[in-house]
Order: C-alpha cells, then structure tokens, then sequence
C-alpha cells in the first residue's frame, strides 16, 4: 500500500520548485493533491496536468498566501472539493536580499508577509479541519538561514526563525489533537534560482557542504514524505535540516 493513500495534502507555493517536487513525491504514494499559487499560470497548470496524469486527483488554486480572507475562502473550497485536508505544506515564500542599511520597508514587509504570516494563514484555517477530523501533519519549510543566519537577508532569516518559533509553538498546543507540526530546513537546494548563480559562486557554496553537493528539491521532497507520513507518527515539534551537513 503507498504511504499516503487515502490522504489530501493542501501544498502552498507549488507551481514548481521545492514545492512541485513534495506534490509529485505525495501523489507517488497515492495522495491526492490541493495546492496553491499565486496565479494559474503556465507553470501552475502544467504542475496540475502532470499531477492527474500519475492518477491522482489534483486541483490548482490561485491563493495569495499571504492575504486572511483569501486563504479562509480556498481552505474551505479545498474542503468542499475533495472532503478532508490530512496534510498541510507552508512552502510558499519569496526572498527580497539586501544589505540591511539599503533594505525597504516594502521589502521588508513582503517577505514577512509571504513567508510568516502565509504560515499562520494557512495553519489558521486548516486547524478546525484537522481538529474534526483528529489528526493531521502541517510541515513547514525553513531554513538553515533561520538558524544560523546570513548576511544580506535579514528579513528572509527573520521570516524562516519566526517559522520555527511558530512551528514549536502550535505542536504544544495541538499535539492534544494528534495534529503535529514539523519544520524542515533546506541548505543549498538546486532550483532555478540558485542555477543563476555563477558557476564559480555555485562551486565556492559546494565546498562549503561535506556531501560536496548541493541538494534537490527532490531531497527536501523526500524529507517532506517522512513527516506527512505515519513513519514520523511519534514526531512532533521538530526541525529536520536538509542541507547535506551544510549546518550540523
């Protein structure tokens, strides 16, 4: 039997990137799939149309994560739509980096925004659900920059620490429920953005890690897969770092 049979995940953020490669690994174990985006673009539609082909029931939503109401209003057409949430995955979040005597208000403001208080947002709205229902998993995507942080992104680290915070926080109070809350902290993850980067500043990062490479998306995916699954049922509370040593 898969190891999400049965289960609705609702993932933030996964038009592509990180939070494509946790949609695609759950709809691997059989979960059917929720997520949200910005707006349906074609990387979001694509995303959704490779999600239905491996056979699984899956529906994209544009939803700004960072918005109360309209997070409110696709938790409950998600719930209408497919019945339950099981799962939930803050991954959505963007980065503004800047010296901090040159940061804006604004920039300041977004990343916030987008990256904390998405989270409140979204665990707001889903906690009722996973209340009914008994049980649940919402899995939070940090970083090693909220632990240890790092020059030019003092809003972003900010934005990734109060995660943690927050992540520790509601896994006291709802663990009553059996509904857990776990924080992953990527490291150099390999996505489109960090493909930008010259090749000399890719090379000085991989020195950097003791597994001389940075990670996949798929890596954070497969970390993902452990916490939404009854393999992590006695975890609660925690940040798993994915950085390849990057941060032990």
């Amino acid at each position: 039997m898969n190891m999400l049979e049965n289960k609705v995940a609702l993932i933030t953020g996964a038009g592509r990137g990180i939070g494509k490669a946790i949609a695609m690994r759950f709809a691997q174990e059989g979960c059917a799939i929720a997520f949200t985006d910005i707006a349906l673009n074609d990387f979001v539609l694509e995303t959704e149309k490779e999600l239905q082909a491996m056979g699984v029931k899956a529906k994209a939503y544009a939803s700004n994560a960072a918005n109360f109401e309209e997070t409110h209003q696709v938790v409950d057409q998600i719930v209408n739509d497919f019945g339950r949430i099981d799962i939930l995955v803050n991954n959505a979040g963007i980065t503004k980096d800047t010296a901090l005597k040159r940061m804006t208000e604004e920039q300041w403001d977004a990343v916030i925004n987008v990256n904390l208080k998405s989270v409140f947002n979204f665990t707001k709205a889903v906690q009722p659900v996973m209340w009914k229902q008994g049980g649940g998993s919402v899995i939070n995507m940090s970083s090693v920059v909220g632990v240890s942080g790092n020059a030019n992104q003092c809003n972003y680290s900010a934005s990734k620490a109060g995660i943690i915070g927050f992540t520790k926080s509601a896994a006291k109070e709802m663990g009553v429920r059996n509904i857990r809350h776990n924080a992953i902290a990527p490291g150099f993850i390999i996505t489109a953005m960090t493909n930008a980067l010259p090749e000399d500043v890719r090379k000085a990062w991989e020195q950097q890690i003791p597994l001389r490479r940075g990670g996949t998306p798929e890596d954070v995916a497969n970390v993902a897969l452990f916490l939404a699954s009854d393999l992590s049922a006695y975890v609660t509370g925690q940040v798993i770092h994915c950085c390849g040593g990057m941060n032990c």
